[in-house]
């Protein structure tokens, strides 16, 4: 579906530029259907076209963008974005396992905020999820990761997604304690072909929660300023997604439908088959302070 009128800016872009993880995430929504890397420099072209189309925020994510190259593949576009393409935020999404220190020293610098996934504060409700690699644990690894953002001045924030196996959890405490700038906390979420239907690598359904248990729990941690709740209404067309090929997709019909790639439309192009929902972007509070020298933070 194209949409009339003028073509909406890419303000904030998330690059999925890996579907391929080390994690088995049961309700994963953007599965490993193809081990496609676009070549780093490749990458770095599209990005500039996104820079001059209006982008402001890029946040790379997967897969786990850090399985690339032991993480240089994401370091170098990191850099690339803060110091040549000058963008006010870069942001990365990962599960934290692959991370190390060295990491930070040498591109931390260029980062705004890290964004580690983590559902549950319980390691046998993380191995349930799939959220985890043998004897890890991914709670410990999680406070390792928010004392290296503190030391190399990154912003930390968390992503958790509430399904049937952490709905009744009480995270207050866990939360308050690792003190992140912001706590995104998704409704588990049903994407044809990527986690739910025949062609699909993950099944969902077993994790869905009602409308009503999303909001017990977000009632049960009102007192948490830095929460951001994401219902499936405000995040199917609120963000815009560009896949391993640099094409946005489109969630409008529940599935994944991939625009032609930027690379060979051009931004504006491809955009208008994006089913990005601009308005929603700003109503679900899309657009905050993502630059950390904008943070009063505490290094």
């Amino acid at each position: 579906q194209e949409r009339d009128g003028a073509a909406p800016t890419p303000t904030s872009v998330n690059y999925h530029f890996t579907r391929q993880c080390n994690y088995k995430c049961g309700f994963c929504f953007h599965t490993a259907k193809t081990s496609f890397v676009l070549p780093l420099e490749e990458a770095k072209r599209g990005l500039a076209m996104l820079k001059a189309a209006g982008m402001e925020k890029i946040n790379f994510s997967g897969g786990e963008p850090f399985l690339q190259d032991r993480g240089e593949f994401v370091g170098k576009l990191v850099q690339f974005c803060k110091q040549d393409l000058k963008l006010p935020s870069v942001s990365i999404v990962s599960n934290g396992s692959l991370i190390r220190e060295q990491w930070f020293k040498k591109y931390g610098d260029y980062l705004d905020i890290l964004a580690i996934s983590c559902d549950s504060f319980d390691e046998e409700v993380n191995v349930l999820i799939g959220r985890g690699q043998g004897k890890k644990s991914h709670v410990e690894n999680l406070h390792k990761l928010r004392q290296w953002c503190r030391d190399y001045a990154v912003a930390f924030k968390i992503n958790s997604v509430i399904n049937r196996f952490n709905v009744e959890e009480d995270m207050n405490e866990q939360i308050k304690a690792l003190n992140p700038v912001r706590w995104k906390v998704f409704q588990c979420l049903l994407i044809e072909g990527e986690n739910s239907g025949e062609d699909a690598l993950r099944e969902a359904e077993k994790f869905l929660i009602s409308d009503d248990d999303f909001e017990r729990f977000l009632d049960r941690h009102e007192n948490i300023s830095c929460l951001v709740p994401e219902s499936n209404q405000k995040m199917r067309d609120s963000y815009l997604i560009l896949d391993e090929y640099m094409r946005f997709l489109n969630c409008t019909n529940g599935r994944k439908e991939p625009s032609k790639s930027i690379l060979d439309v051009g931004v504006e192009a491809a955009i208008r088959f994006s089913g990005f929902d601009e308005k929603m972007f700003l109503k679900r509070g899309g657009k905050y302070v993502w630059s950390k020298a904008d943070m009063k933070l505490d290094w």
